[in-house]
C-alpha cells in the first residue's frame, strides 16, 4: 500500500537554515525535506547561494531550491510563522523549553492546525546564537553520542524531517484532520513579527516609565519573551496588550509634562 503524506499538514511546516556556511549542505537540506514531504526552505544570509554545488547536491530537488526565499535576518525570514522552534547541539545562555526531535514534532504539527510554523537550524560551526534563539518558542536537541556528538547540518535536517513525516502519517492514520477550519484571523497565534512588535514597545514603555532604574533591560527582557512565548497570544491579544502598553506610555508623558508645567510655574 503506498504511503499517501499529509500534504495539506506540511505544507504549513518551513524549515530555516540560517547563516549556512557551505552550498553542499543547502542541496542536501532541500533532499532530505523534500524525501520527507516538506516543501518550504528559507535561507538566511547564505555565504554562497544560487550554487552549482548546492544543484548537484539537491539531487532532484533542485524545485525546493529554486523556491527558496532568502533574508538578511531570522525576523525578515519568519515575520508570517506563528511557532518557531530553533535547533540547539548544546545548552545556550537562553533558557527556552526543551524538546526531543520526536516531541518537537508533535508540537510543530499542533501548531501548524493553526497557522505557520517553523524549525531554525544554525551555521554549521556554531549553530544558532543566543539572540536567535531567543526569538523562538523552545528548543530542539538531537541526543547523540556524548563522545562524538557533531551532527552534520543536512544530517540534522533529516532527522527533523524524518519525525514531522513520521508525526503526520500517524496524525493521518488516526483519522486526524489535517488542516482544521482555519480561526478567524484576529484569534490565530500572533506571528513573529507581532511578537517581535510587541517585544520592541513593551520595552519601550518599561524604558518611559522608568522600569529598569538604569540597570541593563537584557535579561529582564529575555524573561518576558519566554513569559509570552508560553502564554502564545493570539493577534487579539497582542494588540489588546500593545494599547495598554500605549496607555502607560501616554500617562507617564502625561505625567512627566504635568511636572514640568508646575515646576516652571
Amino acid at each position: 500500500m503506498p504511503n499517501t503524506l499529509p500534504a495539506t499538514l506540511l505544507d504549513r511546516v518551513h524549515i530555516v537554515l540560517v547563516a549556512p556556511q557551505h552550498p553542499g549542505n543547502i542541496g542536501a537540506s532541500a533532499r532530505a525535506m523534500k524525501t520527507m514531504g516538506l516543501t518550504h526552505l528559507h535561507l538566511v544570509r547564505p555565504r554562497e547561494f544560487p550554487s552549482p554545488e548546492a544543484d548537484t547536491r539537491a539531487a532532484g530537488a533542485e524545485d525546493l531550491l529554486a523556491r527558496a526565499s532568502i533574508a538578511p535576518d531570522l525576523v525578515s525570514a519568519t515575520s508570517g510563522i506563528s511557532l518557531m522552534l530553533g535547533t540547539s547541539a548544546r545548552r545556550r545562555g537562553v533558557a527556552l523549553p526543551e524538546h526531543s526531535p520526536r516531541e518537537a514534532a508533535a508540537l510543530l504539527l499542533a501548531g501548524a492546525a493553526f497557522g505557520e510554523v517553523a524549525l531554525v537550524f544554525g551555521a554549521e560551526r556554531t549553530g544558532l546564537t543566543n539572540d536567535e534563539l531567543a526569538r523562538c518558542q523552545g528548543a530542539v536537541r538531537i541526543p547523540t553520542d556524548p563522545g562524538f556528538s557533531s551532527l552534520n547540518l543536512a544530517a540534522a535536517v533529516q532527522v527533523l524531517c524524518y519525525e514531522l513525516h513520521v508525526a503526520a502519517l500517524a496524525a493521518t492514520a488516526a483519522h486526524v484532520d489535517a488542516v482544521p477550519r482555519r480561526q478567524a484571523a484576529d484569534d490565530q497565534p500572533a506571528t513573529v513579527a507581532e511578537l517581535e512588535g510587541l517585544f520592541g514597545h513593551l520595552e519601550r514603555a518599561l524604558e518611559t516609565i522608568d522600569f529598569f532604574k538604569g540597570r541593563s533591560s537584557v535579561t529582564i527582557m529575555q524573561r518576558l519573551r519566554r513569559l509570552y512565548h508560553r502564554a502564545a497570544p493570539s493577534r487579539r491579544e497582542v494588540l489588546i496588550l500593545r494599547g495598554i502598553l500605549s496607555e502607560a506610555e501616554r500617562c507617564a508623558r502625561f505625567t512627566a509634562s504635568s511636572r514640568s508645567v508646575r515646576i516652571c510655574s
